[in-house]
């Protein structure tokens, strides 16, 4: 396993983020804590969730089964570079969502109830809030790590300019702030290195991206409904997404049979290669789907393939303009 340094800080993850959205969901219970154990055997220390995934009806909470797992005992808490998500509510009732002072600390309490631990490694805002201030956020968030109940934390789904503001609140307190940015990056989705990827590099985040296969459409798709193999990216919004970039699909995949890699490995690869990035999030339903994602930290990608590739997924930007992040500027 490799590992890196989450941003300017000095806590050391895995290349590869363990994503648990699945778990509950499309993962029983004793699949996830599978999966996770094999996840440690292979050196993943860095498992991700969020305190509202498995949450809708019939589902597992998943929080609670990973909570269950570090329970196990045999240093699984101890091993884990752990992760969770405040924002999104929980309940209808007012206070239950968002980052106020009160739902920060109401829900990081309820997701160390749930994950059965006494500190959470990195908490991040699953999305920014334009209602709350900045003062009144890092006020609350300053509080938790006196308390000891979280150590650094992160955010999901902001744009540059959010980081900007997030950062320079922090400095004012001379708080930490951010190490790290979670947001969708693929090849498929490369808008963020317009402002997010060049903001996040000049305040020192890590940037996770989640969404590396954008669904399950850079995985192969094509080449498993010619097996007549069941593919996440054959169905659902997928399915969209599919018949609008067949062709470029196509030559994707004709592109990673040439040298020999599966598209998924080299989807991930890619982003391993990407400047500022930490590590994707990958969202294994079985261990053998996790045994696999492993080919992608051995996969070298050289300067002709890294040019096919923006040749077939150019960077964001007007054609002939400058790549991004100066796309746009003079």
């Amino acid at each position: 396993m490799e590992y890196a340094h989450l941003g300017r800080s000095g806590l050391s993850v895995s290349r590869l983020v363990l994503g648990t959205m699945n778990f509950g969901t499309e993962t029983s219970e004793a699949d996830s804590h599978a999966i996770m154990n094999r996840a440690h055997e292979h050196g993943i220390n860095f498992i991700d969730t969020a305190n509202v995934y498995g949450t809708r009806p019939g589902e597992v909470a998943t929080e609670q089964i990973i909570g269950r797992w570090f329970a196990s005992g045999g240093g699984r808490r101890e091993k884990t570079v752990l992760a969770t998500k405040v924002y999104i509510p929980t309940g209808g009732w007012p206070n239950e969502g968002f980052l106020s002072a009160l739902n920060i600390r109401r829900a990081c309490d309820a997701s160390l109830k749930h994950l059965q631990t006494d500190h959470i490694d990195l908490y991040q805002m699953h999305h920014v809030d334009r209602n709350t201030p900045w003062e009144e956020i890092w006020e609350a968030f300053s509080v938790l790590r006196q308390q000891g109940k979280v150590l650094y934390f992160g955010s999901s789904n902001f744009a540059g300019w959010h980081i900007a503001q997030a950062q320079e609140a922090a400095r004012s307190r001379h708080f930490l702030g951010l190490v790290s940015e979670q947001s969708m990056y693929s090849l498929m989705t490369r808008w963020i290195e317009l402002e997010v990827l060049p903001a996040a590099r000049h305040y020192g985040l890590g940037v996770i991206p989640w969404g590396p296969l954008h669904g399950g459409v850079l995985g192969g798709v094509l080449r498993k409904q010619k097996e007549g193999s069941a593919s996440r990216g054959s169905t659902g919004r997928s399915v969209g997404v599919l018949a609008q970039h067949r062709e470029t699909i196509e030559a994707y995949e004709k592109l990673c049979a040439d040298i020999g890699e599966d598209p998924a490995h080299v989807g991930l690869a890619w982003l391993l290669a990407q400047d500022g990035v930490t590590g994707p999030i990958i969202g294994p339903r079985t261990v053998e789907q996790l045994d696999g994602s492993l080919r992608a930290l051995t996969i070298r990608l050289d300067d002709s393939v890294l040019a096919k590739l923006d040749e077939l997924f150019p960077p964001p930007g007007p054609n002939g303009a400058k790549p991004a992040p100066e796309a746009y500027a003079w």
